[in-house]
């Protein structure tokens, strides 16, 4: 687990100094790079960006944050669940196999062998969907932080209007009307 943190780690560190240097190189900015490389970071760090960074009016991306600590949550919640269920039948399966059918848990005493190795094998893909939910999530989030930043600079002003009118075409057709209108102050 140690090897894993410490793997983590290292990419997100590399990735930063890649990213951070191709930012200097470039001469147009690209805010998205930087909320996607902070979310990747910290789960919801790219959302605080986008709120700190915005120019045009009040983007408050920052409620999405507990969103996304609640769902990692949950879906940690269940991966461990799963994990140690899995492994609790597992453990009572081997037991039973090597001790003539003795119980080494009492939570699955009513259950014969072949109940429990199919518990075993319920678990092991619950285990596994809880591993690619968690991992959905970190990626939905990080892709959102990205589309955010696209859009921080989006004019959604009172100004923008679009109406739809029913119209009656060459006297005898129904149709339907859009009009947008552009207004400048």
């Amino acid at each position: 687990m140690k090897r894993i943190l410490i793997l983590v780690l290292l990419t997100c560190n590399s990735i930063a100094n890649c990213q951070i240097d191709s930012l200097k190189k470039d001469s147009i900015p690209h805010p998205y790079k930087k909320a996607m490389l902070y979310s990747a970071c910290l789960p919801g760090a790219g959302q605080v960006y986008n709120t700190i960074n915005s120019k045009v009016g009040p983007k408050k991306a920052y409620w999405k944050v507990p969103l996304i600590y609640t769902a990692l949550g949950t879906a940690s919640y269940f991966l461990i669940s799963n994990q140690l269920t899995q492994k609790s039948l597992k453990d009572e399966y081997s037991f039973r196999i090597n001790n003539n059918n003795q119980t080494l848990n009492q939570t699955w005493e009513p259950y014969d062998n072949q109940a429990v190795l199919t518990l075993y094998r319920q678990y092991l893909d619950w285990r596994d969907l809880s591993i690619l939910g968690l991992a959905a999530i970190y990626f939905i989030q990080i892709a959102d932080a990205g589309v955010e930043a696209h859009f921080l600079n989006f004019d959604v002003s009172d100004n923008l209007s679009m109406r739809v009118n029913p119209v009656l075409m060459n006297s005898k057709t129904a149709g339907i009307q859009l009009e947008f209108s552009l207004r400048s102050k």
